[in-house]
């Protein structure tokens, strides 16, 4: 499997945000290296509202103003990425999803957006006070990620209640879950594992809803629009590797790495809803995909 990092970079300065440059930089760069965490969340920062929450278009479809738990979730894979440097953003931002949070302990899927210039009509017609479990998992998730190098992360009030939430919507979960719920109830149970004895377990409530190749068919989406296993499982060492069969981690891996197009990024496999989405989202891509690869020893 080859890779060109100097390809990817190349494309990143040609076609991402600041965000995703620096956040290339930061995984495979040679700046200082005390500098380069500070150069990260200093882009981050650019996103955040007064109140401690995310907005402005770090979820690429979700281009409002507001804070939204889709740009929590972003802000929280930055978070992740710079571990072991600390950021009390983190804590302020779990302060901002335990006030969001419903009485349940999940967040609804969006809150109210005023603004939908641009946004996906997902995001703008979302159900604001309802608790959605595809939302809430794979914030809560990434969190989990924070909170293995943040013990104020770890100890919040707002990722035990989430937590909480999560656990009993798996076991709860209905015969026909649609797939990304699949997909972010599983990263959810391998970030919680490790601090949750029964997280590890749930993974056979999803057993049955998985195929041995783990390809899902996202409903509402494109025509060859997929929940993968690596979208399902993108970390090694997680209970919910075991959903695939043998071999189907090292073929994705495989697969992933091939991606690379031509100008040295990645591309996606589902439409966007703006001129800046679409390259925004390929930003985002390819920084994930390398970020799985080195996850995984491919890098």
């Amino acid at each position: 499997m080859t890779v060109d990092l100097a390809r990817a970079a190349d494309f990143l300065a040609s076609s991402a945000r600041v965000l995703d440059r620096r956040r290339f930089d930061l995984l495979f760069g040679d700046g200082e290296p005390a500098a380069v965490p500070a150069a990260v969340l200093a882009a981050v920062d650019a996103y955040r509202n007064p109140d401690g929450g995310y907005g402005w278009g770090l979820e690429p479809d979700l281009r409002s103003r507001t804070s939204q738990p889709g740009g929590a979730l972003h802000a929280l894979e930055v978070f992740a990425d710079v571990a072991p440097v600390l950021t009390p953003r983190a804590v302020e931002l779990c302060d901002w999803l335990d006030a969001e949070t419903l009485p349940d302990g999940g967040l609804p899927f969006a809150l109210p957006v005023p603004d939908p210039a641009a946004c996906a009509p997902f995001w703008a017609s979302a159900d604001s006070g309802t608790s959605s479990l595809q939302i809430t998992a794979v914030v809560a998730a990434t969190a989990h990620r924070v909170a293995s190098a943040d013990p104020a992360v770890a100890g919040h009030p707002w990722l035990e209640r989430a937590t909480g939430y999560c656990l009993r919507a798996v076991r709860d979960l209905g015969p026909e879950p649609h797939a990304m719920v699949l997909a972010f109830a599983a990263q959810f149970l391998d970030a919680a594992a490790p601090v949750s004895p029964e997280a590890g377990g749930l993974v056979d409530v999803l057993r049955p809803h998985v195929p041995a190749d783990g390809l899902l068919h996202v409903a509402g989406g494109a025509e060859d629009e997929f929940m993968r296993p690596l979208d399902i499982a993108p970390l090694p060492g997680g209970p919910a590797r075991s959903l695939f069969a043998a071999g189907v981690v090292d073929a994705e891996l495989e697969r992933l790495a091939a991606g690379q197009l031509p100008d040295g990024g990645w591309g996606v496999d589902f439409g966007s809803f703006s001129p800046a989405a679409t390259l925004e989202w390929r930003g985002h891509r390819t920084v994930q995909a390398l970020t799985v690869l080195r996850a995984n020893g491919v890098l």
